[in-house]
C-alpha cells in the first residue's frame, strides 16, 4: 500500500514539473522574437548600451510594402521627421497606443512622417488581410509597412512591442528606443525636439 501511494505521489510530482515548465516557456517568450511591454511608463527608455541602434547614428535603411501595395524606401524621408513605429495587432499596449498615433497624426501628419511598421512575420501575427481588417475596424489611416520576416524589426533590434524611434532630418537616431505604450503628449513633446 505504501509503494503504491509513493508511486502515485512521485506521478503528481512529474505531472506538476511539466505543467510549470510548460507554463514558464510559454510565459518566458523566449520561443518568440518579440513580447509585449505590457508594464511601460510613459518614459521608459531601452538604455542606450541595449539599443541597437544608438542615438546619433543613422537610421539603418529599408525598403518595405504599404498595406496600398507601394513601396516604402526610409531613405526617401530625408529631410522630414520621422516616427518609426514597430506594433503588431494581437499586442496589447499597441493597440492602446493606435488611437493616441492617430490623434498625433491627423494634427501633426504634415509636419512629422509615421511609419508604422507591423511586424507581420511573427508566430502570433495573422496574414495582412488581418492587419487591413484590422486598420479599417478602427479607422486608423497612418502609413503602414509590412515587415513579412521581420527583418527590418531584427535590424532595429527590436525586442518588445510597441517599440519606436525617433528620426531627425538629418536621418539619424535622435533619442533612444522608446518602448511601451506612447501618450498624444509624448509624441508631441518628442517631435517638438527634433530637427
Amino acid at each position: 500500500m505504501y509503494k503504491r501511494w509513493l508511486g502515485i505521489g512521485i506521478i503528481v510530482i512529474l505531472v506538476g514539473i511539466m505543467i510549470f515548465n510548460f507554463i514558464d516557456e510559454k510565459n518566458d517568450g523566449s520561443s518568440s522574437m518579440l513580447n509585449t511591454v505590457e508594464n511601460a511608463e510613459n518614459d521608459d527608455l531601452l538604455p542606450l548600451e541595449m539599443s541597437g541602434i544608438k542615438e546619433g547614428e543613422f537610421a539603418p535603411d529599408f525598403k518595405l510594402e504599404t498595406l496600398d501595395g507601394d513601396n516604402v524606401q526610409l531613405s526617401d524621408y530625408r529631410g522630414k521627421k520621422v516616427l518609426l513605429n514597430f506594433w503588431a495587432t494581437w499586442c496589447g499596449p499597441c493597440r492602446k497606443e493606435m488611437p493616441a498615433m492617430q490623434e498625433f497624426y491627423d494634427e501633426f501628419g504634415d509636419d512629422i512622417e509615421i511609419l508604422a511598421v507591423n511586424l507581420n512575420g511573427t508566430n502570433a501575427e495573422k496574414t495582412v488581410n488581418d492587419v487591413q481588417d484590422f486598420m479599417d475596424e478602427f479607422d486608423f489611416t497612418y502609413p503602414i509597412l509590412l515587415d513579412i520576416d521581420t527583418s527590418v524589426g531584427n535590424e532595429y533590434m527590436v525586442m518588445g512591442l510597441p517599440s519606436t524611434y525617433f528620426i531627425g532630418t538629418d536621418g539619424k537616431i535622435k533619442a533612444p528606443i522608446k518602448m511601451g505604450e506612447m501618450t498624444y503628449e509624448y509624441m508631441v513633446e518628442m517631435m517638438e525636439t527634433l530637427e
